[in-house]
């Protein structure tokens, strides 16, 4: 445990007043916002999701749109090659040798494959459209359901936030004024020491002999209640002072 001396017992008293004092705004800032528990986690998560079953939408929506140009594109062949079919057998009624009816069946026969291969592509693009509307069906349920919780969220946490916002606009005009009040140098200290813990509490009242559960040697309890020295405890680096100081501290800020 170690302490360090002010140049005198009344400024060392204001100083520790005015850090009980930021410390009692700062731990009534850091409840309301945790108030709010895990929603700003839970909306972060489901924007996510609807953002990802959007994409998914999106992409069958533009595979359904290149099934439907590709089934208009096999169609069209389909129909030219029963023109070209039509075309190629009266041609065959008029030919003068075998050579040009063989090679007119070639054509035929070919055009009858492309019909074939067309055919039977239409049948995997109808399969694909089956299976893409029930996918798409899904999803947008999905969706639906998705962002009505995220609605529901919103408003909840658009509910906790109004609820709150008179006491933590007037809690922030008195923490600029309690802030202002404190010497740089304690108070560039202060809001080191409360970035680097969990819960923000770099000033602690000592109770009943401790600071954060762990007792305080005999020696160092008296120096907190003369109230004549900034005392840090060795084991957390914050703070410690007489109670009294969050006492005065709420009867100030309210």
């Amino acid at each position: 445990m170690t302490t360090k001396t002010s140049e005198n017992k009344t400024s060392t008293k204001d100083i520790l007043q005015q850090l009980a004092n930021l410390q009692y705004i700062d731990s009534r800032i850091d409840e309301l916002t945790r108030m709010q528990g895990d929603l700003p986690e839970e909306i972060m998560d489901i924007e996510t999701e609807v953002a990802r079953l959007e994409a998914q939408e999106n992409r069958i929506k533009a595979e359904q749109k290149e099934l439907e140009l590709e089934k208009s594109n096999l169609e069209l062949e389909i129909k030219d090659s029963e023109a070209l079919i039509k075309k190629y057998e009266d041609q065959q009624m008029n030919v003068r040798n075998n050579r040009e009816y063989d090679a007119l069946t070639k054509e035929i026969d070919s055009q009858k494959q492309a019909m074939e291969n067309a055919n039977s592509r239409l049948e995997e693009i109808a399969m694909l459209k089956e299976e893409h509307a029930k996918s798409l069906e899904e999803i947008q349920q999905k969706l639906e359901q998705t962002r009505d919780e995220l609605k529901t969220k919103k408003e909840k946490m658009d509910e906790l936030v109004e609820s709150n916002k008179s006491e933590e606009q007037e809690l922030q005009k008195k923490r600029e004024e309690a802030a202002g009040k404190i010497d740089q140098r304690y108070l560039k200290s202060y809001e080191r020491l409360r970035k680097g813990l969990n819960n923000g509490k770099a000033v602690v009242p000592m109770e009943k002999g401790s600071s954060n559960g762990v007792m305080l040697p005999p020696q160092t309890q008296v120096e907190v209640r003369r109230m004549n020295k900034i005392v840090i405890d060795e084991n957390s680096g914050r703070i410690v002072v007489d109670p009294s100081f969050f006492e005065e501290a709420e009867k100030q800020v309210k």
